[in-house]
């Protein structure tokens, strides 16, 4: 385990680019489904129980299950922490950002959870919610903190794969681009 995580390890070094474009597809596909649920409500007037989107239509649990969101939220959080190692300079920076956000995404996500379980829900409401669906609705909600959270994932992984040249002598996977071959004049 130590020598695919950490620091030195193969997932942040020779594979660093294979995991950032796993964890990419996972982060765009929970995007696609949010995007397609906000479409059935907005586009097509569908009422928000009936509007799940894409795989929530065919598997309604998707939608309702808080282990479901909850285990996303954890896949996320373990995604950026295990893909940090691999970030230098501005790119880390901005990577810390999205990592700090989803901290707060997850703890919404486990505190919904823990309500649905228990059956105790936040302030006597009649269904599990987080402490910013107490002002939000739900599937807006949801939009907003996975753009909060996707917004500076993007901008890391632009300045990753194009570092200046003190970041890229810090880095320890190939991600970066080449840099140009200049050309001389005679």
């Amino acid at each position: 385990m130590k020598r695919w995580l950490g620091q030195g390890g193969l997932l942040n070094t020779r594979h660093h680019r294979i995991g950032l474009w796993v964890f990419l597809i996972v982060v765009l596909g929970h995007w696609a489904e949010h995007l397609v649920q906000a479409a059935q409500i907005y586009w097509l007037g569908w009422p928000r129980p009936e509007a799940g989107g894409v795989l929530g239509l065919v598997f309604p649990v998707l939608v309702t299950s808080e282990w479901l969101h909850y285990g996303y939220a954890v896949v996320m959080l373990v995604g950026f922490v295990i893909l940090r190692h691999g970030f230098t300079g501005r790119s880390r920076t901005w990577w810390n950002l999205a990592l700090g956000i989803q901290v707060w995404h997850h703890f919404e996500h486990l505190l919904l959870l823990v309500q649905a379980i228990t059956g105790a829900h936040l302030l006597g409401e009649p269904v599990p919610t987080s402490v910013a669906q107490l002002v939000f609705p739900r599937v807006e909600l949801h939009l907003f903190y996975n753009a909060v959270v996707f917004a500076p994932m993007v901008v890391a992984m632009v300045y990753h794969l194009r570092p200046r040249p003190a970041e890229r002598a810090l880095m320890t996977c190939s991600c970066a681009r080449p840099v140009p071959a200049t050309t001389v004049s005679a």
